[in-house]
């Protein structure tokens, strides 16, 4: 590209980092990335009813997990760059200054409709089932009488005059796009009549400011562009270029959104989702990689990211895909990584009571090679090996007695197997953890002898010896227990099922 690619995100304060945000800010960062440009974000806070500085540090702290902090604009540390300020608050007189420019040039005027009299041209326009239309009946009010209007106190907003003809988006991702100004509602109100800015003015004026040379954002933008375009030109400042990514869909491919979805992306940090992953998944959410390659790095998709593989259907915001692309990343962790990740969530679980007790590294470290197969989330370790930092074992009894066995089959079991685990565990029985362990042996000869299948042997064992139905190998949690526990928790199952 000849010209230095400069691309934005302008998240807006009112609520929690979301899904959708999070991707646009990859897409932007890729693109940028990819052509050597900058990426910068700016923050839209001027809904000051709504606006925090709670949701503005969600949203930059998410950003600089994901590694999508700005080159340039708004950092959780403050601002970099000599182009702003880039908090819309704090540009309200940049605003001013510029709608003044446009109404001096005739391109803008005030309207001096009441809130009734918009209501009641809706109203008309309903009756007459029209869409919603400005009728522009302030615009030929001449200039002087507007200006002794408004010198007498009668407040005004202030409009943008939407000039007739086709207005043409040639997008990045769909093409041509053509659109009439007379589906565009009228002349667009830039300023209230208390002064403040509205959006559709906003946005292209930081645009026009901040050298943006490529918008790239969601689909339900599309419909803007065609006013965005035409106050590009009425500021003589060049167009961008546009890309619209398409929406983020449902599994029933209804839109996501915030009130019907788990949209938070710390919903999914707190789950234990890998920011490898997520990042991974982010990406491939509307954009193909033109390979069957699906796991892929920060660096990997900056050097392969392009805008002529974003699709323009819906991207459906698939649960189990994520899973498994964290499960991936998860087992792409060295030992040391994992127990660094883990670490938080089992300090966590022993913080709110989820563990009875703390977990160790060491303990950590051992389960790893046990557990790093099996869980598609961080979170998914501790549920998995909660038992072996239990103090207090609670057995269930239904869960106790196998669904082929009575209670008398597995009081049996219980005590045919009891020996042959007696002796054959030790304590810190290490060396033989994720290993051919000879007690299975001894137990599948005991269930071939006994009539039994074996499955159902080592259900009953498992329920025992740990209160769960799903942990890691049976064999070793019950070396990582040690002989002492695994008795103990063995004799009360077998004490509840006989009712003693």
């Amino acid at each position: 590209m000849s010209e230095a690619v400069r691309v934005r995100i302008a998240p807006s304060p009112t609520g929690p980092f979301h899904i959708g945000t999070a991707r646009t800010a990859l897409f932007n960062l890729l693109f940028a990335r990819r052509h050597g440009g900058t990426y910068i974000v700016r923050v839209e806070d001027t809904d000051t009813s709504r606006s925090t500085k709670e949701f503005e540090a969600d949203i930059l702290a998410g950003l600089g997990w994901l590694g999508l902090a700005a080159d340039e604009g708004v950092v959780a540390e403050g601002e970099r760059g000599d182009r702003g300020p880039y908090r819309q608050s704090e540009r309200s007189g940049r605003y001013t200054d510029v709608a003044n420019e446009l109404r001096a040039k005739g391109l803008a005027y005030p309207c001096f409709c009441t809130p009734g009299d918009l209501e009641a041209e809706r109203k008309a326009r309903e009756a007459a089932k029209l869409p919603p239309r400005y009728s522009g009946r302030c615009a030929a009010i001449p200039a002087e009488t507007s200006a002794a209007r408004i010198a007498a106190g009668e407040p005004a907003a202030l409009r943008f005059r939407i000039k007739p003809g086709v207005v043409v988006i040639d997008d990045l991702v769909r093409g041509r796009v053509e659109i009439d100004s007379e589906a565009l509602g009228g002349d667009l109100v830039i300023l209230r009549a208390d002064g403040t800015p509205l959006y559709h003015f906003t946005v292209v004026v930081d645009d026009a400011d901040m050298g943006i040379t490529h918008v790239i954002r969601g689909e339900d933008h599309l419909s803007n562009t065609p006013k965005h375009i035409l106050l590009f030109e009425a500021l003589g400042v060049p167009l961008p270029k546009f890309a619209h990514l398409p929406l983020i869909l449902n599994p029933d491919r209804t839109k996501m959104s915030k009130r019907k979805s788990q949209t938070a992306l710390a919903d999914y940090r707190a789950e234990g989702f890998l920011v490898e992953a997520l990042v991974n998944f982010l990406a491939l959410l509307g954009w193909s990689t033109g390979s069957e390659d699906e796991v892929l790095s920060m660096d990997e998709l900056q050097e392969r990211f392009n805008l002529e593989h974003v699709q323009k259907a819906g991207a459906v915001f698939d649960r189990t895909r994520l899973e498994w692309l964290n499960g991936q990343w998860i087992r792409r962790l060295s030992n040391e990584e994992l127990l660094t990740r883990l670490r938080p969530f089992y300090e966590m679980a022993a913080a709110n009571g989820t563990l009875q007790r703390p977990a160790t590294d060491a303990e950590i470290v051992a389960l790893i090679p046990l557990i790093r197969d099996r869980i598609p989330l961080l979170t998914s370790a501790v549920t998995l090996t909660d038992f072996l930092f239990a103090t207090a074992l609670e057995h269930d009894r239904a869960a106790l007695v196998p669904k082929r066995w009575d209670a008398a089959t597995t009081l049996q079991a219980l005590a045919a197997a009891r020996p042959l685990i007696a002796e054959a565990i030790g304590e810190g029985d290490a060396a033989l953890l994720d290993a051919e362990d000879p007690l299975e042996a001894q137990l599948r000869s005991l269930a071939e002898a006994s009539g039994w299948k074996s499955g159902d042997l080592f259900m009953a064992l498992r329920v025992a010896v740990t209160g769960r139905s799903a942990t890691p190998p049976l064999f070793d949690s019950m070396r990582l227990l040690g002989r002492a526990r695994v008795l103990k928790n063995l004799d009360a199952a077998v004490a509840l099922v006989s009712g003693s």
